[in-house]
């Protein structure tokens, strides 16, 4: 049996309002070549197929676009829903999505036996812990007047009593049969890029990976969007998005995962690469080393490669800030396309309030960087933390 493992497609992202719908679209050709040529057996999603919780009309199309294609493929394919996830907007097509073979978890349910899947191929079996993203509210009671510190340990210990019997479950019920645990989550020792969004209080409750106990085969993990190994020993790992989301992750080799089972143990796990189908490039520089940079920019990819450019200056002037308004708005290398740019001054002319540097555009900025911001700003406050904590449980509520 051979179970491929993916995460985190986020399938409606923007970076810095230029559509990745090409990329994925790219990226959904190769897998579904991918599944043919290595005949997979089972397709794992584990969590933020979207990267909204309401998605707009193309992400839904791209959505069932794929969906219609996995289904002519001899494949069992299982989704759980992410914290970018709407549950309800995962889940409302469910039911006709089963009779195509299509498993999808949007959110926890009441009986975690629900999170159950068994899957047979090959002569193998498997069985799957179907784990979505976990919210506040699955794992603990709120209690009034609780501490910042209070809520954090509670959600750890909630996180660990929830996989401790979803591991009790399965030995009570499906003994000593293959076991894969799906869960999107923030594993202590995992490398996080900028463009994850925080979970559970800004990833302070991340948990250890002890918490699996040693006993899935495998722990097919999402929400962090750099692939990387948690334990390489009891097979816990994070395949990561499968393009880059940000240009933190310009460097990043995307992955999936496949794996190849046989006698009820796994007897190869490769690690394969998706390939790039564009770069992700920064600039530095004043303004006359950066627009040599981007004319003499030659490498061809299949898609136009996105640039981030940091123009600083010794002495602000207005006459500086024309010509780097001019250099964007007439950029003419069709290998590349500007999606962010920013303007910084060595001798700058300070206003009342510079919240963030100059050229930085609003739509760039997260709320909790926007909140963090105006925290800094007034001076005299206590409990930061605690207000930090309380705008992020406003956030994950509304899921912003």
């Amino acid at each position: 049996m051979k179970i491929l493992h993916t995460s985190d497609w986020h399938i409606g992202k923007q970076l810095h309002k230029y559509d990745l719908a090409e990329d994925l679209n790219l990226f959904f050709d190769w897998l579904i070549s991918c599944i043919k040529t290595n005949e997979i057996d089972v397709l794992l999603v584990s969590g933020d197929v979207f990267d909204q919780a309401n998605p707009s009309q193309a992400a839904f199309k791209q959505y069932y676009n794929v969906l219609r294609q996995f289904v002519s493929l001899d494949c069992k394919i299982i989704i759980t829903g992410g914290n970018h996830d709407s549950a309800a907007v995962l889940n409302a097509p469910k039911e006709l999505l089963n009779a195509f073979d299509i498993t999808v978890i949007g959110g926890a349910t009441e009986d975690i036996a629900d999170m159950f899947i068994t899957v047979q191929a090959k002569e193998e079996k498997l069985v799957v812990a179907t784990i979505p993203f976990l919210k506040d509210r699955d794992i603990r009671k709120s209690v009034a007047g609780e501490t910042y510190a209070t809520k954090i340990e509670q959600i750890k210990a909630g996180l660990q009593t929830y996989f401790s019997n979803i591991n009790s479950y399965y030995q009570l019920h499906h003994t000593d049969v293959f076991f894969i645990v799906m869960g999107h989550l923030f594993v202590q020792g995992s490398t996080v890029s900028e463009s994850e969004r925080d979970i559970q209080i800004g990833n302070q409750a991340g948990v250890s990976a002890a918490m699996f106990q040693g006993i899935p085969n495998y722990v097919a993990l999402g929400h962090i969007h750099k692939p990387q190994a948690i334990s390489v020993e009891e097979h816990i790992y994070y395949c990561g998005s499968p393009i880059s989301l940000s240009f933190s992750e310009k460097k990043d080799q995307k992955q999936v995962n496949i794996l190849t089972v046989k006698n009820n143990k796994i007897e190869n796990i490769e690690i394969l690469a998706i390939p790039k189908q564009r770069n992700l490039l920064a600039f530095e520089g004043n303004l006359d080393e950066v627009q040599s940079k981007i004319v003499s920019y030659t490498e061809e990819t299949p898609l136009p490669s996105l640039v981030e450019i940091i123009v600083n200056e010794e002495t602000e002037s207005l006459e500086r800030r024309q010509a780097f308004e001019a250099f964007i708005s007439n950029q003419s290398n069709s290998k590349l396309q500007i999606v962010k740019s920013r303007l910084n001054f060595k001798n700058k002319i300070r206003g009342a309030s510079d919240a963030f540097a100059v050229g930085t555009d609003v739509a760039d900025v997260t709320p909790i960087q926007m909140f963090e911001k105006k925290l800094e700003l007034q001076s005299g406050l206590e409990n930061t933390d605690e207000l930090k904590a309380a705008f992020r449980d406003i956030l994950q509520e509304l899921n912003l």
